[in-house]
């Protein structure tokens, strides 16, 4: 009996610990969803406009493959974090000047690994946009800043802010010094600038926007400068003067004596005058 029970309570302990794990494993894997699910839309957002939605590439490198790393988990959170120098690929971690706290860029990578394991690929919605007001074209610029400012919150903003303000990338809300800007920031559009992170977007140099596009991108980015907020500076306050004794009754009454001092002047005046005359005529 001794033994029929020990066994029993070794039973019981083992199907203690087998409950154990499988709630465990439950949160585990709870958890690494919520985690993944993060990542794809925080990749959605912010990368999937130069690496692809599927990660297939676009202007930046392909993501859906092998790292061929020991901890390929550290190689991708450092590739994120700090970047790549020379390349397209910027710094996103807040510590580097980027955007992405340490959870999100975990969840970035946890995401980005699920193509190296085979696992299914949870692609976010594309995020949407909200229209912007109807835009002036500028005199003598080519292309249509409104199909441009579409243009640019699908393919700019992410590194250059929703406004050009700057966010890993640039600020373009500024004034180009060039004779012919239209032309500088054109050319930077199509062929990227060699050794820094903007990366060429036409498709004449490997990128995925066709000529129109590039010129519609072109003309909204100008607009960024056209509206600068002018300085108007206020009207000076009014001095805080206490009313005299002249602003009231007291300053009629002054004027009124004043008036009849003059009048009274004037007819003594003339009136010795006459009698000047007077006594001339007399004499």
């Amino acid at each position: 009996m001794p033994a029929l029970r020990y066994l029993r309570n070794i039973g019981l302990v083992m199907l203690a610990l087998l409950c154990f794990w499988f709630l465990g494993t439950g949160r585990v894997a709870a958890q690494d969803q919520t985690q993944i699910d993060l990542g794809a839309r925080l990749y959605a957002e912010n990368c999937a406009v130069c690496h692809g939605e599927d990660g297939e590439g676009r202007v930046g490198a392909s993501l859906a493959k092998n790292w061929p790393s020991i901890r390929p988990d550290l190689r991708v959170r450092a590739t994120i974090e700090n970047g790549i120098s020379g390349t397209p690929m910027l710094a996103w971690s807040q510590e580097n000047g980027g955007p992405l706290d340490s959870q999100e860029i975990d969840a970035l990578v946890a995401y980005i690994l699920t193509w190296e394991t085979g696992g299914p690929r949870y692609i976010a919605p594309t995020p949407t946009f909200a229209p912007r007001p109807v835009i002036t074209r500028i005199p003598d610029v080519e292309g249509d800043p409104n199909r441009g400012a579409a243009l640019f919150d699908q393919n700019c903003a992410v590194c250059h802010g929703a406004d050009g303000e700057g966010r890993v990338g640039a600020a373009l809300a500024k004034s180009f010094s060039s004779i012919r800007p239209d032309l500088a920031v054109k050319n930077i559009i199509a062929n990227g600038v060699t050794g820094s992170p903007m990366p060429a977007w036409s498709q004449a140099s490997g990128g995925p926007l066709a000529e129109q596009d590039v010129e519609d991108l072109t003309a909204f980015v100008l607009t960024l400068a056209e509206n600068p907020v002018i300085f108007q500076p206020e009207a000076p306050a009014e001095p805080d003067i206490e009313p005299s004794w002249l602003s009231g009754w007291g300053g009629i009454i002054l004027t009124v004596g004043l008036f009849v001092l003059i009048v009274g002047f004037a007819i003594w005046y003339q009136n010795r005058d006459k009698g000047k005359k007077q006594n001339q005529i007399d004499s």
